[in-house]
This record gives C-alpha cells, sequence and structure tokens, in this order.
C-alpha cells in the first residue's frame, strides 16, 4: 500500500515549494511531491506528497509548516490502493510544449506531436520535469538559441535536477562535450536513470554526457573540461548570485550562459552580479513572473588580458584594454 497527504494551497506557495523541496528532501520519509490547479479563478492549488508507508507526525508538521495559507487546516491522508502511485502522482502534470520540445510523463506518451523533439521525464524527488515555468523558458531559450545559429561544442548544466535541459542540449548540438551536475547525489541518479528512459548516451568524450555530484563548479571534471561555449544554471537567485565569479570562471569568452530559477524582482540583483563578472544581457525570455536570461561573457582584450586583438592598437595604447 502507498498513502497520499493532500493540502489546499495557493499558487506563490506551489511555486515555492516546487523550487525548493529541501526541508522535505531532508526528512526520512522523504514524499514525491506534485502540487496542482484546483480553481484558477480563485487561487486555489493542493500540494499532493506521496510516500510508501503511512505518513509520520514529522512528514505532516513539516509540510503544513510550508504552507502557510493553510496554518490550522489538518493534512488529508488516505491510503492508496494497490495501483501504480507515481502514475497516480502524474496524473496532474500535463506535458509541456517548449519550442521543439515536448516533455510528457507516461501517462501521454502515446500522444507526443509528430516533428517535436520529445522526453519522458516522470515525477521524481529531482526538480526539473519541464512542467515549471523555468524549466520550459530554458528549454525555448535553447532553441532560440539553436535558431540564431549558435554551435556550442563544450557545454555545462549546472544544478541539473532530472537532466532535461542537458539532453535538450545534446538533441540541439549531439556533437557536443557535455556535463551535468547536482549537489544532489539523488539528482544524478535519476538524471542516469532519465538518460537510459530518453536514450541518452553517458560518457565523457564528443556525443555524451558526463555526470558529477558538486557544489556549483567545484569539481575537478567540471573544472578540467572548462572553459565551456554554453552554460545553463537552473537554479536559485541566492545561488546564482553566488555562483556568479565561479560561472564567470568556467565560460569561455563569448560563451553564452543561460540563467533562471529567479522571479522578476529578483533580475537585476542577479544581472548586477554577472555583469561584475563580465557578461551582457543577451536575451530574457519565460514568463513575465519567472524570467530566463541569455547572457554572453565579453572578450576582454589587452596587454593585461590573457587574449590579445590582432590588428589594432598596440599593448601600448592608453585607450586600450576596455570591454
Amino acid at each position: 500500500m502507498s498513502w497520499i497527504v493532500s493540502l489546499p494551497c495557493t499558487r506563490a506557495e506551489a511555486e515555492a515549494l516546487n523550487d525548493d523541496m529541501s526541508a522535505l528532501d531532508a526528512l526520512v520519509q522523504a514524499p514525491v511531491v506534485v502540487t496542482h490547479e484546483l480553481n484558477e479563478d480563485r487561487d486555489e492549488w493542493q500540494v499532493d506528497a506521496y510516500v510508501d508507508d503511512k505518513p509520520g507526525a514529522e512528514l505532516l508538521e513539516t509540510l503544513v509548516s510550508l504552507v502557510a495559507s493553510a496554518k490550522g487546516k489538518k493534512p488529508k491522508v488516505e491510503e492508496l490502493p494497490e495501483e501504480d502511485w507515481v502514475t497516480l502522482s502524474q496524473q496532474g502534470l500535463e506535458p509541456v510544449q517548449a519550442g521543439r520540445f515536448f516533455v510528457h510523463t507516461s501517462s501521454y506518451a502515446d500522444r507526443v506531436p509528430a516533428g517535436s523533439t520529445s522526453f519522458l521525464i516522470d515525477a521524481s524527488q529531482a526538480f526539473g520535469t519541464g512542467g515549471h515555468d523555468t524549466t520550459a523558458g530554458c528549454l525555448a531559450m535553447l532553441d532560440q538559441l539553436k535558431h540564431a545559429g549558435a554551435n556550442p561544442r563544450n557545454i555545462a548544466d549546472i544544478g541539473t535536477g532530472t537532466g532535461l535541459l542537458a539532453f535538450a542540449a545534446m538533441a540541439l548540438w549531439p556533437r557536443a562535450k557535455t556535463i551535468a551536475s547536482d549537489i544532489d547525489p539523488a539528482s544524478i541518479f535519476v538524471t542516469r536513470d532519465n538518460a537510459g528512459i530518453n536514450g541518452v548516451p553517458l560518457g565523457r568524450g564528443g556525443g555524451g554526457l558526463a555526470l558529477a555530484v558538486a557544489p556549483g563548479t567545484n569539481h575537478p571534471s567540471i573544472k578540467h573540461r572548462a572553459p565551456y561555449d554554453l552554460v545553463i544554471a537552473n537554479i536559485l537567485a541566492g545561488p546564482l548570485i553566488t555562483l556568479a565569479p565561479d560561472i564567470a570562471a568556467v565560460t569561455a569568452p563569448g560563451g553564452h550562459a543561460i540563467l533562471a530559477g529567479l522571479i522578476a524582482r529578483q533580475m537585476e540583483p542577479v544581472l548586477a552580479a554577472y555583469r561584475a563578472q563580465g557578461f551582457r544581457l543577451a536575451a530574457r525570455s519565460g514568463s513575465a513572473e519567472w524570467p530566463c536570461l541569455l547572457l554572453i561573457k565579453r572578450h576582454r582584450y589587452g596587454w593585461r588580458r590573457k587574449e590579445r586583438a590582432y590588428h589594432r592598437a598596440s599593448p601600448s595604447d592608453a585607450s586600450f584594454g576596455s570591454w
């Protein structure tokens, strides 16, 4: 038997849960969590937590503590019959079409549109099934980057979650070397499983996906493979700001960085952190509330720089060396 714990919530609370489930993941009885909308007009949402055993007090108390609007309400606890509870948990997860990409769960495996690049990503404890605006925005941005003629040969997906964005990048640029990392070991196990399900080859050479458990870019494999033509980081605003110097250090001059996981009011602080590291904003997509940013790392020339410009002013020219 399996169990489901349900609690009403608002959209903001549902999105906050989707962005950071660390409090629930830290529990001994860690659940698979799905949020879905009940009534768009009245901002009525629901969070469902699925577990194998009868929910304990710690899980119930933690769940209530994460949903402020449900203060004083008792979670609904139900025992499920002998069914595939993972499939049940995905019934509220609609497929997502973002550019050429179609991301779906097993429930929609027979409804893939012709001509689309599809990925089957089932619900798990890792973030990034494609349903959240941040993930969908990144998929659309990758598609736009391909249409613009970009051809990265070395790609890093920092904070990969389910591996989806790394898979999408590999579908667009199949000869590129790609590495996906996450601070959570469970995410790397999920990514490995999803790679097998979607026919994504693992490996360290061109066309293969390398995996690493790492906080940010702090891993020998990530540093050894740098610099990257494309870095993807769909995480949260705080870690994005903290990681700005590290991401800049592994991004090649002229390379792209796709940043997401921030809300609109956090965009300027995030941009300021990356501008200070030599990036400029090239494009913005995603929803109004959840922007996705495309940055380009500027080339730096001059006698104190590692790069040199040719057929231009000499290093002694006092007007030279800006960027």
